[in-house]
């Protein structure tokens, strides 16, 4: 099982290994604790914390601008994030400082695409991450949404990948084929082989073999739900057994 990113927070110096307003919040989470971790002041922090606090300081900016009771945001990123109950003090805090730093969301989100450009799987896993927290009170508000598209322009996702991701958690009349990326033109078995892919780029096995967090295997799990719901529909439409 892979370990938590709980268990990893070895004290400041891990911010000071990151740096950037990442780092800076992971610093100012650990304040007084001792550096634990051999060569956490020197070696690059593990990307499964670098994936988890983006993905906090992202959730509130977010809750910030769109004025949800931080609370429901909160408990939003404890159902796609493992956090234990011992830790859920040390989540509000993060999430409460990063919601007073004076960086912008366009900080973090710009360290998050420099961190991560060479895996935009895993810049979607943050988008789809930031989507589920958004739509905890049932609904994803226009401020939300417009925060999201933003986002993902800093992580260099045109717009229809945006579209493409957005059609995961907001429904439209063309959300089947929007979801799964394909045309409405392919013939029944171009549809199925493009489907197959789908699911072999997009299973969570795939996440946990590139050491990826549980929090990416999450995302990545509840992703290929919405692929695989998507195309149960179409096969609906279509008669494809």
């Amino acid at each position: 099982m892979i370990q938590s990113i709980w268990g990893k927070l070895g004290g400041a110096g891990l911010g000071l290994a990151l740096g950037g307003p990442i780092g800076a919040l992971l610093g100012g989470v650990a304040g007084h604790m001792l550096v634990d971790r051999e060569g956490s002041l020197f070696g690059k922090p593990p990307r499964d914390i670098v994936f988890t606090m983006g993905l906090v300081a992202l959730a509130a900016k977010m809750a910030k601008a769109d004025g949800v009771v931080v609370d429901i945001e909160i408990e939003a990123f404890e159902r796609i994030v493992e956090v234990p109950d011992t830790e859920h003090d040390r989540v509000e805090r993060l999430f409460r400082l990063a919601m007073q730093t004076s960086d912008g969301f366009e900080s973090y989100a710009g360290q998050l695409a420099e961190e991560f450009k060479e895996e935009p799987a895993l810049l979607e896993d943050v988008l789809d991450g930031l989507f589920h927290i958004a739509k905890a009170d049932a609904a994803i508000h226009e401020a939300e949404y417009a925060y999201l598209k933003e986002v993902a322009a800093i992580f260099a996702f045109s717009d229809m990948d945006f579209e493409r991701i957005a059609a995961r958690h907001v429904q439209r009349a063309d959300d089947p084929y929007l979801i799964i990326k394909a045309e409405r033109g392919m013939s029944d078995d171009e549809l199925k082989r493009h489907y197959r892919k789908l699911v072999a780029e997009n299973h969570p096995d795939r996440e946990i073999a590139r050491g990826l967090p549980p929090e990416a295997v999450k995302i990545a799990t509840e992703r290929l739900a919405a692929i695989n719901a998507a195309w149960e529909q179409i096969a609906t439409e279509r008669g494809i057994r």
